[in-house]
């Protein structure tokens, strides 16, 4: 289905941070991956929302939008949908629980009562 060809690849230390809201996928256990080309020759995941090639680019009264169904439509880390509250969600609960900050030198209650 996905197209072979090699990509400049927006991801910066498991984050794509063109997108101001995109959650970190560090510590998940899922590893971004980059964006691809579709058998439409529409490039998808590389947050330009555009492509040449796109029906949404060419669209007329002949255009099917089923045409634009299905899976390779969808880029599997770099999509809207991880912005939403449940599917932050869903990654939040993928990573480890990391301890509380601690100066175990330094006693912070003291004086505070």
């Amino acid at each position: 289905m996905k197209n072979n060809k090699k990509m400049d690849s927006p991801i910066i230390a498991d984050t794509q941070p063109h997108q101001i809201n995109a959650p970190s996928f560090k510590g998940t256990g899922i590893k971004p991956q980059a964006p691809f080309v579709n058998d439409y020759g529409v490039v998808i995941g590389d947050s330009k929302y555009a492509s040449e090639n796109s029906p949404l680019e060419n669209w007329s009264e002949d255009t099917d939008p089923e045409i634009m169904a299905g899976d390779e439509w969808v880029h599997p880390t770099n999509d809207i949908g991880w912005n939403s509250s449940e599917n932050r969600d869903l990654l939040e609960a993928k990573k480890e629980p990391q301890p509380p900050f601690m100066h175990p030198d330094k006693d912070v209650s003291t004086e505070t009562d």
